[in-house]
This record gives C-alpha cells, structure tokens and sequence, in this order.
C-alpha cells in the first residue's frame, strides 16, 4: 500500500499558533495594528502518488468575518456569531512534480504595497490572493496581490483564526489558468484532477484579549 501524502511547515506544530513573522499584521506597541515580517514558511511534503504530474498549494483562512461592519472599529467587537468566509493568502499552481519544498522566504519577504507579482517562479505559478479584493478602493494600498502574504485577522474578531497550507497532488503538468487566477478559480480547475492532498493547519490572532 503507498504511503499517503503527507505535509510539514517549519515553524510551528501542526494546529499550534503561527509565529508573527509568517504574518502580515500583528499588534502594534502604540495601537493594536503593526507591520509584521510576512515571510512565507518553508514547506515540505513526502509520499507522492504515482501519476502526479503537478502540485498546487492553498493558503486559506476559514474564518474571515462575512460582514466587515464591525471590522477593525474601535469599541466594538466581531461576534463568534457571525457567519464566516474563506479569505485565500497563496494560490500557487503548476508546482513541477520533481519538487518536495519551498524554502522560507522565496515567495515573500516583507510587506509589499500594492501588491507583489503574479506569474511564474522556480517553484510554480502565483496566483492572486484575496488581499486584491481587501484593499480595493485603498488609495495607498489598491492592486493586484500575488504570490504569499500572511494572516492579518481583525484585531477586534472574538474568535481565533484557523490557517490551512493544502496541498493537492494532480494528474496533469498545468491547470492552464491565468497567472492573475484567484482561489475559486483554481478549486474549480483541479476538480477531477485531484490524486491526493495533505494540509497543515496553525492558528493566528492579533486581538489582544484572545489566545494567539
């Protein structure tokens, strides 16, 4: 029988708190939001499948608030109540099979205004994440955002945030998307490709009453 594949982050334990420097916010000394390091993890994975012709890896958190009302508002805070969304940090597609890594810091280290690129690497294809859709109508901020940046819960949300790092093995060389492809877009490819997946998850909060 083939072992099954499998996923590991250098960093942290599986299902322990994310360490700032994977994050793109953290609490602030003279307010409750800073700049972090936004570095992405090394990744590694063993096991994989016979006939996987590509990987891709997603970064997603699942616990992004539906409704941005009470988001970042002084006096007031984002209830467990509220429905919840997935909110994509890296879509990274068309991994050569040969690979079984990614070093820390090749996709992103620091905070990149406006975004960073999309498009190829040695270590694949970067999709957008959803920091695109976070920043419109931010003068500052406003663009595309490619490749990795980290977790930056509300700093007022009343639950943790759970972080999942999945990776898919698939049955061919390319999914054949845009180099600006999102998140959905990219699950919706790999549907009927998928020979096997593995994830690793951590957790990230940046509220200053909750457990990191």
């Amino acid at each position: 029988m083939q072992p099954t594949l499998s996923l590991s982050i250098d960093g942290w334990n599986q299902g322990d708190p994310i360490p700032a420097r994977f994050a793109f916010g953290k609490p602030g000394t003279d307010g409750p939001f800073a700049v972090s390091d936004n570095i992405n993890p090394s990744i590694r994975w063993e096991n994989t499948p016979s006939g996987t012709r590509s990987f891709a890896l997603i970064c997603h958190d699942i616990d992004v608030p539906s409704s941005g009302e009470d988001v970042n508002q002084e006096g007031r805070v984002v209830s467990a109540d509220l429905p919840r969304v997935p909110f994509y940090h890296w879509v990274l597609v068309d991994i050569p099979a040969s690979l079984n890594a990614i070093d820390e810091g090749v996709a992103s280290n620091g905070v990149t205004a406006r975004g960073k690129p999309c498009g190829k690497s040695s270590f694949g294809v970067n999709g957008q994440n959803s920091y695109t859709d976070w920043f419109a109508g931010d003068p500052d901020m406003e663009g595309i955002y490619g490749s990795y940046d980290g977790p930056c819960p509300p700093w007022n949300d009343s639950i943790v945030h759970r972080y999942y790092f999945t990776l898919y093995a698939l049955d061919v060389d390319t999914l054949s998307l845009p180099e600006s492809a999102t998140g959905p877009e990219t699950l919706e490819a790999m549907s009927g490709h998928i020979l096997a997946e593995a994830s690793y998850m951590g957790t990230y909060s940046m509220n200053p009453d909750m457990p990191a």
